[in-house]
């Protein structure tokens, strides 16, 4: 199964390293990486090029952080879609395979999600915060329990027929539709 991990950059040269770093290191070999900037004028660029993992960089003009989610949704064939931000990182070389894991374990699971932990860059290992994700039940995105995004893993299905992020919102275009196919599940 491949697993297609989106990262949108602009002007991201002082953290996108590290981002970098945690998808190279991860443990599964079947990830697609795409970059998706918005036309950066720092040195990102030159940084995500001395990374040979990245399986695709994309670097014009968009309209926001949405529509450059919704490019490198279009843009990605694998079966599962994250996206894990310029200034993210992954807790560990496991997180990957550990959700190939959860997708293999139930066909009909149509998305996994977690938890995400906050530092500051200059304090790595101390943890500032913890979003704690709430299990899925029923009316899970009717009462706004959307999980982030750096924590979120969904079938590239799920977006070919709802769709992609609305640019001028902060919500998946049909959440009644996803609702009705949807079975997820939380792991820690």
């Amino acid at each position: 199964m491949k697993i297609s991990i989106i990262t949108i950059t602009y002007n991201s040269g002082k953290t996108v390293r590290e981002t970098l770093e945690s998808i190279k290191s991860q443990d599964y070999n079947l990830i697609e990486h795409l970059i998706i900037d918005g036309k950066s004028s720092d040195n990102t660029l030159a940084i995500v090029s001395d990374f040979p993992h990245v399986y695709k960089a994309i670097s014009e003009k968009d309209k926001g952080v949405y529509d450059a989610m919704n490019k490198g949704i279009k843009n990605a064939t694998g079966e599962v879609i994250g996206i894990l931000n310029s200034d993210d990182v992954y807790i560990d070389e496991k997180v990957i395979s550990e959700v190939a894991n959860q997708f293999r374990k139930d066909k009909d699971v149509f998305a996994v999600y977690g938890n995400i932990s906050f530092f500051k860059t200059e304090t790595p290992d101390k943890t500032e915060r913890t979003w704690i994700s709430k299990p899925y039940y029923e009316n899970f995105f009717e009462d706004g329990e959307v999980p982030p995004h750096p924590a979120l893993f969904v079938k590239k299905e799920v977006y070919d027929k709802i769709g992609t992020y609305f640019p001028d919102f902060k919500i998946a275009s049909d959440y009644e539709f996803m609702l009705r196919m949807l079975k997820v599940h939380n792991y820690k």
